[in-house]
């Protein structure tokens, strides 16, 4: 067995010692030996593929283990980041998430995500969208682009940052208020929401 992290550092500086010795102190209570660690400073636009990860997934084997800060590190979407998931379960690879306090080989771990997938889903979402936003606003203010809304501009609505999200859980049937909840908004807010959704797409056709 051998145990292996990976730290993917966006475009913004970032520190990574602190994740460091949190892993290697969870390893340490784990038992999990020395950890050989994976660093690489590339935008998550990237697939997962394609990157360092990537090629690690495909050499790591059976009872190896991978350790991560949060799930949200691992790729851009969350179809990705179960993509992985699955591909650790099928390569009998066991991921852990410190953040999250997800780990894949759990006998239990169906139960807990049935009861919590929504939550997590969405909470993954938000990291995702946020990371995403940071690394955008640090670009713009590299290239010396003046931020902030120009006069007379309307603002879009603050759940398109959920749009995905509301669209994967309305298509999922879960309840509107659990919804609502998960975005931060009301019930009558999200069905207007989904109202502009859904002329927005007709009037695409």
């Amino acid at each position: 067995m051998t145990t292996f992290s990976y730290l993917r550092v966006s475009t913004i500086d970032q520190d990574t010692e602190k994740n460091k010795l949190e892993i290697l102190q969870f390893a340490n209570t784990k038992k999990l030996g020395n950890v050989e660690f994976t660093e690489e400073k590339i935008t998550s636009k990237v697939h997962y593929k394609e990157r360092t990860l990537g090629k690690l997934l495909d050499t790591m084997v059976k009872g190896d283990v991978l350790i991560v800060p949060e799930l949200s590190r691992l790729a851009r979407s969350v179809s990705q980041i179960l993509e992985i998931i699955n591909l650790c379960k099928q390569k009998e690879i066991t991921l852990y998430s410190l953040k999250e306090g997800f780990n894949s080989g759990d006998s239990g771990i169906t139960s807990v995500i049935t009861s919590t997938v929504f939550a997590l889903v969405a909470q993954i979402e938000r990291d995702l969208i946020s990371q995403r936003t940071k690394e955008a606003l640090h670009s713009k203010r590299a290239s010396g682009v003046k931020l902030g809304r120009p006069k007379g501009k309307k603002g879009k609505s603050k759940l398109d940052a959920y749009r995905d999200t509301i669209i994967q859980l309305s298509n999922l049937k879960v309840p509107k208020t659990l919804i609502a909840k998960q975005c931060n908004t009301t019930v009558p807010n999200l069905y207007n929401y989904l109202k502009t959704i859904s002329h927005a797409e007709a009037r695409a056709v």
